[in-house]
């Protein structure tokens, strides 16, 4: 069946048409707008001055995508950045130190570089934990810092495990993550605070999956920073630009 331009991912979601590739419709932000949750009262402070410039790099390359058509898509470089500004967020809130914030933040920025589609693509952590793992050394230097072992591996392991639910780990997944499990549940709750970006409601964000205490406290913060940057890039600004707009609006620096 074909569907016209009009079609707006919250029809295609509900007719279960999704396509493989995803954009973002003013049709859709308005329904987002319009299903705003009943959020507690919380704001998280700005972040810390070292954490402000490791997001000042977050925006990566597109050449570091698998797929280049997903780079405006709802996997693309504002999903990317956004996660990457509530990784951010979350390290701030802990008191984590600057590496282990950096090693958190870069995970984030990175952990759906290497999907091929943006519906249900199994696997595509563990292809961007392996292709992390080769080009360290081009991505932390992106970041304008130099990879420790320690940092790649638990970046890595953070990035194969954000798409696996913590129940459907295996003997060897649940070692891994023990090996890195701040950094993996840091992220893993970061990507699913993004979750407000999807075309149905029981898709947003439900801290049901995720062991993060401070995930509803950031929920309100993670809504306003999808809808704000959606309108922007909607309005014509880039992805990257776009976001850092909206981080800007929150106050964040």
């Amino acid at each position: 069946m074909s569907t016209t331009r009009t079609d707006s991912l919250v029809e295609l979601a509900a007719r279960k048409e999704l396509p493989l590739h995803q954009f973002t419709d003013a049709a859709t932000v308005e329904w987002i707008k319009a299903n705003r949750p009943d959020f507690p009262p919380a704001w998280p402070p700005p972040l810390r001055p070292t954490t402000q410039t490791l997001i000042e790099q977050a925006a990566i390359p597109t050449r570091w995508l698998a797929e280049p058509q997903l780079a405006d898509s709802i996997h693309g470089h504002r999903h990317g950045l956004r996660t990457a500004v509530l990784a951010a967020l979350l390290a701030d809130w802990y008191g984590l130190n600057e590496s282990a914030t950096a090693t958190a933040v870069i995970a984030a920025a990175v952990h759906d570089t290497q999907r091929q589609h943006d519906k249900d693509d199994q696997g595509h952590g563990n292809r961007a934990a392996i292709w992390l793992a080769a080009n360290a050394e081009l991505v932390w230097t992106h970041f304008r810092r130099t990879p420790s072992p320690s940092e790649v591996i638990q970046a890595a392991t953070a990035v194969r495990l954000h798409e696996l639910p913590y129940e459907a780990f295996t003997a060897d997944d649940r070692a891994d993550h023990a090996r890195a499990q701040q950094i993996c549940d840091l992220v893993k709750a970061a990507d699913a605070l993004d979750r407000f970006r999807l075309p149905k409601r029981t898709w947003w964000p439900n801290a049901e999956f995720v062991r993060e205490p401070a995930f509803e406290q950031l929920l309100p913060l993670a809504y306003d920073l999808v809808v704000v940057s959606e309108e922007a890039f909607l309005s014509g600004a880039s992805s990257v630009v776009a976001v850092r707009y909206a981080v800007a609006e929150k106050g964040l620096v």
